[in-house]
């Protein structure tokens, strides 16, 4: 996907993009693949793999929830997808990028810092330790391409405000939903909406869920790290 048939699909999907925002975009990807000799940040390197693999897929989300000023939460953010792309598209939104990755955090910072970007946040550290001190704080959490989905609903669903969402954005989910209503049950959330595409060219499938929470989560939640690999809830 090159940049002009970047800027059509997203258009497809909504969003317009003005001067401002692409080259922001563009210098981003120019750090991505800068950093990345030192950093691995990626195996993604090709301006049109950026182009269709990180920054449309990143914005997909668009798809399921429209953005505009919430507080967001992005779990597992590696080099900022799609956390840091959803910050240039819409900057009105605060974002908060978790990941655990020391020398990823890094990049990120250096990106902020070069695009000039207000009201997002770096936290270097695992998203179920971030979740046990910050609680039903965001209107948005999201991750892509992180963890197991139960896994991922036990980490995001304490961060979220009640009525707030959770919208991760995966491939194929068909082994991940097998027994997950007792989560649905445990964590006081239900599924509104899922949506199942392809991406362009290449024509991955990709499955977009939203979850809204409808109270408190218990205390007990996130579970440690060994816990949530072991044990269902």
């Amino acid at each position: 996907m090159n940049k002009k048939e970047f800027i059509t699909k997203i258009e497809e999907l909504g969003i317009k993009l003005d001067n401002e925002k692409i080259e922001q975009l563009d210098l981003y990807m120019k750090l991505l693949q800068t950093e990345n000799k030192k950093y691995n940040l990626t195996a993604i390197i090709k301006n049109e793999d950026i182009y269709l693999k990180h920054f449309y897929d990143s914005l997909t989300i668009f798809k399921i929830e429209k953005l505009s000023n919430q507080k967001i939460c992005d779990l597992g953010t590696g080099a900022g997808f799609p956390g840091l792309v959803l910050k240039i598209v819409f900057p009105n939104l605060d974002v908060t990028l978790i990941e655990a990755t020391n020398k990823k955090c890094e990049f990120l910072k250096l990106v902020i810092n070069k695009l000039n970007l207000k009201k997002i946040t770096v936290i270097n550290t695992r998203a179920e330790i971030y979740a046990k001190n910050n609680r039903e704080i965001f209107d948005i959490v999201t991750a892509r391409a992180v963890a197991a989905l139960k896994h991922l609903l036990e980490y995001a669903i304490p961060l979220l405000k009640v009525k707030g969402y959770f919208i991760p954005l995966k491939s194929n989910i068909d082994n991940e939903t097998i027994n997950i209503e007792n989560y649905y049950k445990k964590l006081k959330i239900r599924q509104v909406n899922k949506i199942e595409f392809f991406l362009p060219k290449e024509l991955s499938k990709r499955t977009l869920i939203k979850y809204e929470k409808l109270e408190k989560t218990n205390l007990i939640y996130p579970r440690n790290y060994n816990k949530i690999k072991e044990k269902d809830i």
